[in-house]
């Protein structure tokens, strides 16, 4: 089973297809870090509820900086990924060879956002903060919104795109996999709109969160060529040339 690996500027083929790994394997690592990184400040930080409070809100307070921190790694790892994406899928490989890896950098600079603006403290956290919504939002926490919601967006479309590839792959799986998580991901988004303070609505949208992080991660691994092998730009996703 061979590949082959070409880079434009001409470099070897077994150093592109190592940095291709590297770059892959860093959107392994993306989802899970960010998990645990929230799931270990839920179970640590006084005050915060994940039913009322989003994780985003954890960079506020003395241990604000892990969660910035977490948004800045983060992002950087889905911004790689997404490059190494992109060399396997290849510019002409059709559908989803273009957008997919793009709507995923675009999610890895949506997290980079979201650390530069921080979301207001609300709703009784950090402690000392007035229990309830704030009736006023600070310009910073506006702009936290904005790029949240882009960065949302571009992951929803992301696993539409991929369902629609591994469609044409004929990757039944993946295509499911891909296809509910999207779904299950905007549904919960909308819910948190429709019901406002709903806990239940916010617990959901949390768990789609996780959901669509695992499912990139996921999706880094399953592109993410074996070691001594190579990948060649634009293949269809899952077959290999044998």
């Amino acid at each position: 089973m061979t590949h082959d690996v070409t880079s434009a500027a001409g470099g070897a083929p077994r150093a592109v297809a190592r940095s291709t790994r590297t770059l892959l394997t860093c959107g392994i690592v993306a989802g899970p870090l960010y998990i645990v990184v929230v799931v270990l400040q839920m179970l640590t930080r006084d005050g915060f509820d994940i039913s009322r409070h989003p994780a985003s809100m954890l960079s506020n307070g003395d241990q604000g900086w892990i969660q910035i921190a977490n948004f800045v790694v983060s992002g950087l790892l889905f911004v790689a990924c997404a490059i190494g994406l992109r060399r396997v899928l290849g510019p002409a490989a059709s559908p989803g060879g273009t957008w997919g890896p793009r709507l995923i950098g675009v999610f890895g600079t949506g997290m980079l956002g979201a650390a530069a603006f921080s979301a207001d403290p609300a709703d009784g956290f950090p402690p000392g903060t007035p229990v309830g919504l704030p009736t006023t939002m600070s310009w910073h926490a506006a702009v936290h919104l904005l790029v949240a919601g882009i960065a949302f967006l571009a992951l929803v479309a992301a696993c539409f795109v991929f369902a629609r590839r591994f469609v044409a792959a004929r990757r039944t799986g993946w295509a499911a996999f891909s296809g509910v998580t999207g779904a299950a991901f905007l549904a919960s988004w909308s819910l948190i709109f429709a019901l406002q303070g709903s806990r239940p609505a916010n617990v959901a949208f949390a768990v789609a969160i996780g959901l669509a992080l695992a499912w990139a991660s996921l999706l880094a691994a399953h592109h993410r060529p074996p070691v001594g092998d190579s990948v060649k730009p634009g293949e269809t996703t899952g077959a290999q040339r044998r």
